[in-house]
């Protein structure tokens, strides 16, 4: 997604329906050294307000099935109708 110039971006719908964030919602971005994690005010305990500790306690607890982790970002994209496959 783009960042317009007063540094506005657009909440995904299919993200704001599974958080159910509504126009009005407070959310907070919590700041890690390598990103940032968007919380519903409310929703974050004080455990996972650290973006870093949130992440070591979920560590290892998500199954790809066995597939590597290039294996499972090109499955979460799908086929690309963009590329020319010789």
């Amino acid at each position: 997604m783009r960042v317009t110039e007063k540094g506005q971006v657009t909440i995904p719908k299919d993200i704001r329906d599974r958080l159910d964030i509504k126009p009005g919602s407070d959310v907070d971005f919590v700041v890690a050294e390598t990103g940032v994690m968007l919380v519903k005010n409310g929703d974050a305990s004080d455990a996972f307000k650290d973006f870093d500790a949130w992440a070591r306690s979920v560590e290892g607890t998500f199954d790809t099935n066995g597939m590597t982790s290039d294996e499972y970002v090109d499955w979460l994209r799908g086929p690309r109708d963009d590329l020319d496959h010789h």
